[in-house]
């Protein structure tokens, strides 16, 4: 029996590869290069499947222009704005998401940003790595104790609600926007906020956990940062198309916000070069589902997917 093309555009931990050789005529992108959209397109010529990463743009013109052949897309994330999914839905191609599988990995590195944000963590590894750490004084690097203090989410789906989880182990009280209040069951004695201005009022932390896209398209900005207590933190795990750079490197000058943590930037790699001469802003690689445990869930779960919709079934990951 003729096995399915399946064309894979970065690199899949070893036991899923493996896997996607079992059950496909799989294309594997082994040197894990980052391929173009008109590369994509060339090579997912006589494919049936295209498994995509958050790095690829998978846009209108590029959608347009794959082959005939190609009957489903699984994304390796739970972000899906790199592919134009009306696009998609206009060729009749089914598009899948990893929501689930990674919120627990995402929230964990939400709250490392937090924790290494109050605490100057950054600032205290490059002390020491630089050789110029004098040792113990009382005056040395002091931060905020998150303790206690109240950590507003901005998008309260699977990984705002794992996030706070975690926090409400630091005695965090916890306040979230949202597009949709949650039942009550689910906020688990969250406090709910219809407007920006009683949120952020009331964020010590502000963690950012939305989806990217037109509609949190820079809703960071200059107005809603005015709008948090003087001295707060910001941290950054969901997409970096959320923060006005500008605007949060004016805040982190001016003290409006004390420390941040980003693990996501606008255009990245290429994020903002105001950051890097600014030693209250702690800069991770965008390792939100960086795990072993989760990469290898989410290339599954992308496999399982591929395979319902080849199969003619709508697996429960379907983006609608």
């Amino acid at each position: 029996m003729t096995k399915p093309v399946l064309l894979v555009t970065r690199q899949l931990p070893e036991a899923v590869a493996e896997r996607a050789q079992r059950e496909f005529d799989v294309r594997l992108n082994q040197p894990d290069l980052q391929w173009a959209p008109d590369e994509i397109v060339a090579l997912a010529q006589g494919c049936d499947a295209i498994l995509c990463f958050s790095t690829d743009r998978l846009l209108a013109p590029t959608i347009a222009a794959l082959p005939a052949s190609v009957k489903a897309i699984a994304t390796c994330s739970v972000g899906y704005d790199h592919v134009d999914v009306a696009a998609a839905r206009a060729r009749a191609i089914p598009v899948a998401n990893t929501p689930e599988v990674l919120s627990v990995a995402t929230a964990e590195i939400a709250m490392l940003l937090i924790l290494m944000s109050a605490r100057r963590a950054g600032e205290g590894e490059r002390l020491v790595r630089s050789g110029q750490w004098k040792g113990w004084a009382p005056m040395l690097l002091l931060g905020t104790q998150i303790s206690g203090k109240r950590l507003g989410i901005f998008g309260m789906g699977r990984i705002g609600r794992e996030l706070a989880k975690m926090a409400r182990g630091f005695g965090m009280a916890i306040h979230y926007r949202n597009r949709t209040r949650l039942p009550e069951e689910l906020e688990q004695g969250a406090v709910y906020h219809a407007t920006d201005e009683s949120f952020l009022a009331s964020c010590d932390a502000l963690a950012l956990t939305a989806p990217g896209g037109a509609g949190t398209a820079k809703w960071l900005n200059a107005e809603r940062l005015a709008m948090l207590p003087r001295g707060a933190i910001v941290a950054n795990a969901a997409r970096g198309s959320l923060v006005d750079d500008l605007a949060l490197q004016e805040a982190l000058r001016s003290g409006q916000v004390a420390f941040a943590g980003l693990d996501v930037y606008d255009g990245e790699p290429n994020l903002h070069p105001g950051y890097f001469g600014l030693e209250n802003v702690v800069l991770l690689p965008h390792m939100g589902s960086s795990t072993t445990e989760t990469r290898a869930a989410m290339g599954d779960l992308c496999l399982d997917a591929i395979t319902a919709v080849l199969a003619g079934h709508e697996p429960w990951n379907l983006i609608r």
